[in-house]
C-alpha cells in the first residue's frame, strides 16, 4: 500500500523520487532526477548572473513540481486501487 501524500511531497520537493517511491515508471522518475539536479546548477547560475530572469525560473519549477505531485499523488492512488 502507498501513501499518496509521501509520493506527493517525494515528487514536490524534488522531481522524481515519487515514481521511485511508488515503483512506477522507474526511468522517468531516473530521467526527472538528473533533469533536476541540472535545472538546480542551471537555477544557481542564474540567480547571480541574470537575476531579473529568477522569479520566471522559480515559478516555472513550482509549477511543474506541484503537477509532478498531483501526479504522484495519482498514480500511488491507483496502485492502491489495484
Amino acid at each position: 500500500m502507498k501513501n499518496p501524500w509521501i509520493a506527493a511531497v517525494l515528487n514536490f520537493l524534488f522531481a522524481g523520487p515519487g515514481y521511485f517511491y511508488n515503483g512506477r515508471r522507474r526511468g522517468l522518475g531516473a530521467a526527472l532526477t538528473v533533469a533536476a539536479i541540472m535545472l538546480t546548477y542551471v537555477e544557481l547560475n542564474l540567480q547571480t548572473q541574470a537575476p531579473a530572469l529568477f522569479p520566471i525560473m522559480f515559478a516555472a519549477v513550482f509549477i511543474m513540481n506541484t503537477f509532478l505531485a498531483i501526479d504522484g499523488y495519482n498514480e500511488a492512488k491507483a496502485i492502491n486501487a489495484g
